[in-house]
């Protein structure tokens, strides 16, 4: 019975994954924020002033902002690489050879995804070839 459940619902393995890896990021942007004001405390407590540096990243955490060093969370990338190509087609021919072998009996729906994949991976190499700017790696 248990088995059933698990191949039934396979897929919710990735929505849960997601959700357990924003929590444990806000966790961990949560305690760098706590450690931040543990610190402008420990001035305070000694009676100096904290460094301009250290209130800046404090406003800068309360709004949301990032430093210039620091990794945005989400960011938006208009170039398209040689490594999205290649990802693009490796799974577009995964998906056929499961379409083709008819895997879980779920063959039309893995063609559908493998011809998806397929143009992703053409408008990815078109764009990759014909930008101005040169291809990224």
């Amino acid at each position: 019975m248990s088995e059933d459940i698990f191949r039934q619902f396979w897929w919710l393995i990735f929505p849960i994954s997601w959700f357990i890896f924003g929590g444990f990021e806000s966790w961990l942007s949560y305690r760098a924020h706590r450690e931040t004001l543990d610190l402008i405390k420990t001035y305070a407590a000694s009676g100096r002033e904290p460094p301009p540096e250290l209130l800046a990243k404090l406003n800068k955490r309360w709004r949301g902002e990032r430093d210039e060093d620091e990794r945005p969370r989400y960011r938006r990338r208009r170039e398209r690489t040689w490594y999205q190509v290649v990802l693009y087609g490796m799974l577009s021919a995964g998906f056929a050879f499961a379409a083709f072998t008819n895997i879980y009996g779920a063959g039309e729906a893995f063609t559908i995804v493998a011809f998806v994949l397929g143009a992703l991976c053409a408008a990815t190499l078109v764009q990759v070839l014909f930008d101005r700017s040169g291809p990224t790696i």
